[in-house]
């Protein structure tokens, strides 16, 4: 891999978008989702993608025209993507804050105020943090400070910030290991991340993939870490974690694991799938899965 920090981050993206709209194929009737995930069916084309995509394009494309995080400009491109289609399975809290963004508030005020000025702790931030940790990959400080500044925008609140935080630092380590051809295990990745985070109760939750092993089954893997049922960082980031620890060889099999946790399924394969292919490459990714996701370039958002 002989590629530029923005190069990295357009991997991570891409990784991201087909994860995320792989996940989004998977809502349904759940005895008839589990079937089709156990026979490993696919839904025909078009794959669409969602508001995970939408905003990581947001962060990719801040990345490539300043080189950092501007807050500002961030928020701005955010409510901008927004305006153009909203029916991209935004949540509540983004509707809210994202509309008065568009209207002319301050992004400080929008994000502080929800949830009645403890700002959400959702998984939002932590499903497009990814390419942040893949553009600077080699300095671990920033790459906390810049995804940080990131999740501020929507999340105000120190776990929707520890959850991007973690996606991001999962994404730079991955990228530095494989640049620098150093092995490490499941366990060691898994520290390496909770002894970075920032305290919270994410990163406590984080550390409770270590009690669960690759063989796991995947009830067992939910009931400790979570599926993001519950929307949280606390809830989804622990699950998405665990799953690039031990499937991050293999793109395919690590969305599928993925998946079959149900739960909230586009974000946790957008953020396995932003992560795990900084190790697979895009060429990790299945041909038809990237052929049938719809097109990042030919977006409206790019």
């Amino acid at each position: 891999m002989n590629l530029s920090r923005i190069e990295f981050a357009k991997t991570s993206l891409i990784g991201l978008s087909v994860g995320d709209a792989f996940g989004e194929t998977f809502f349904g009737e759940e005895k008839q989702i589990l079937d089709r995930i156990t026979k490993r069916e696919l839904k025909p084309p078009l794959w669409h993608f969602t508001d995970d995509t939408v905003m990581g394009i947001a962060i990719y494309k801040t990345l490539e025209q300043y080189g950092e995080i501007r807050q500002d400009k961030l928020a701005k491109l955010f409510a901008d993507n927004y305006s153009k289609d909203w029916h991209r399975g935004y949540g509540g809290t983004a509707h809210s804050i994202l509309r008065s963004i568009g209207s002319g508030e301050s992004w400080l005020i929008s994000s502080r105020k929800a949830f009645d000025g403890m700002g959400s702790m959702g998984n939002g931030a932590a499903m497009r943090a990814a390419p942040i940790g893949a553009y600077f990959y080699d300095d671990i400080k920033k790459i906390k400070e810049q995804a940080r500044f990131s999740a501020e925008v929507t999340h105000f609140n120190e776990e929707g910030i520890a959850g991007a935080i973690a996606v991001a630092l999962a994404a730079g380590i991955i990228l530095e290991h494989k640049l620098l051809l150093k092995e490490m295990n499941a366990a060691e990745f898994i520290e390496k991340i909770f002894y970075e985070m920032p305290e919270s109760d994410t990163k406590y939750s984080i550390r409770k993939a270590l009690q669960v092993s690759k063989d796991s089954s995947i009830d067992f893997a939910v009931s400790v870490l979570g599926n993001g049922s519950r929307i949280t960082a606390q809830d989804t980031i622990p699950f998405a974690i665990w799953c690039i620890a031990h499937f991050r060889n293999n793109y395919e099999e690590a969305l599928w694991k993925t998946v079959s946790a149900l739960g909230d399924r586009d974000t946790t394969c957008a953020i396995v799938g932003s992560v795990v292919v900084l190790n697979t490459e895009v060429k990790g990714i299945p041909s038809l899965w990237l052929n049938t996701t719809e097109p990042i370039e030919e977006s409206l958002f790019y």
